[in-house]
């Protein structure tokens, strides 16, 4: 019997990645499941927002990314103007002032900003002219652009998403030939200002927060008892966990935010060492699709942009995994594709996106024939 024969633009796609993405999410999907003590009151809005933002995804791939190269500055100005709005008008929520309220929707520029710092600054770089990009005009414009938003999101105050923007626009400094020596100064005059950021930059849970990620033990029951009992509940999983709809941390309400922020410590406790090498295993060959897709692509543009956007999902994933292992502070940075929230996986898919566009244009390429 024949197998059925799909439509070109269906076939063409990146079914290898798609399937990833789709066992990231359904197993996420699973865990929110269970994380809501068997309800669907998470499983299904996000379940929801998945099919639509997996939609708008493959329909970006089939932009070109002379489109995305065009667009670049101009998506940053608007999301500059979004920022200072968050500052003037924005929702307040948590004691975070993020949002801007447009009626129908909330929306957080700030994690538009995410994907938007790494187009911007891989077109900067693709401006600039081969020869200038040891001087000092291919450093201090690029920082400009890194430092503005940054700050802006800052003072949100948003620690987690002011830290991704800026490591996400220095990765693509750094890998667009930035000497290595000007990294290393930058690392040192950072090391200097560390000191004043602490003590006159940083909010006093913030500061909270870092005293405990070196000593979560002072204060189990109270600063530190979010990584405490996600510890707890990551060691109690065992090699293959206590059983799903098992786990006691969160459904007893033990352990803080266990749909967002520690989704993995949910799952752990469940489906123990086997859930997390499987969700471990399959970002790694996300991440591998991703790299392969950047060493692919001919352009400046794309290959800085591909390599820029697959570092974003990587330290998305790196972060988390650290903070709720108790290996980096608590600064509120989701897992991607599996932690609760819309805005999260928005951004994730539109790294995927323009991945996926960069991708067909690397397949359609007649050089490549």
């Amino acid at each position: 019997m024949a197998l059925p024969k799909f439509p070109a633009p269906i076939a063409s796609l990146p079914w290898r990645m798609l399937w990833i993405v789709i066992a990231l999410c359904g197993f996420g999907l699973v865990v929110l499941y269970s994380a809501a003590g068997g309800h669907m009151t998470w499983a299904l809005p996000q379940g929801v927002r998945f099919a639509v933002f997996l939609g708008m995804g493959i329909v970006m791939g089939y932009i070109p990314p002379t489109f995305y190269k065009d667009w670049a500055f101009l998506a940053y100005g608007g999301l500059l103007i979004m920022l200072v709005l968050v500052e003037a008008l924005g929702a307040i929520s948590g004691g975070a002032q993020r949002w801007l309220d447009l009626g129908l929707v909330r929306l957080q520029p700030s994690e538009l900003m995410k994907p938007a710092i790494v187009l911007v600054v891989a077109r900067f770089y693709d401006m600039l002219p081969a020869r200038e990009i040891r001087s000092w005009t291919a450093i201090w414009p690029a920082l400009a652009l890194i430092g503005v938003p940054a700050g802006l999101i800052l003072i949100q105050p948003d620690l987690g998403t002011a830290t991704m923007v800026a490591l996400g626009g220095v990765t693509v400094m750094f890998l667009a030939g930035i000497p290595l020596r000007l990294f290393v100064g930058a690392g040192l005059a950072g090391a200097i200002m560390v000191p004043l950021a602490y003590f006159f930059a940083l909010h006093d849970y913030q500061r909270q927060r870092i005293a405990i990620f070196l000593d979560p033990e002072s204060d189990p029951l109270g600063a530190g008892y979010h990584i405490t009992q996600s510890k707890i509940a990551i060691g109690a999983g065992g090699l293959t966990g206590t059983g799903y709809l098992q786990g006691t941390q969160s459904h007893f309400a033990f352990l803080p935010e266990p749909q967002t922020d520690f989704v993995f410590a949910t799952m752990a406790e469940e489906w123990g060492l086997a859930g997390g090498l499987f969700i471990i295993i399959c970002y790694a060959l996300l991440i591998r699709w991703g790299i392969m897709v950047a060493l692919d692509t001919k352009g400046r543009f794309e290959r800085l942009t591909a390599a820029g956007l697959i570092s974003t999902i990587f330290l998305y994933m790196a972060i988390n995994l650290a903070m709720v292992m108790g290996l980096a502070p608590v600064v509120g940075i989701p897992l991607p594709l599996i932690s609760y929230g819309g805005s999260a996986i928005m951004t994730v898919m539109i790294c995927l996106g323009v991945l996926m566009s960069i991708d067909r244009r690397n397949r359609l390429d007649p050089r490549r024939r």
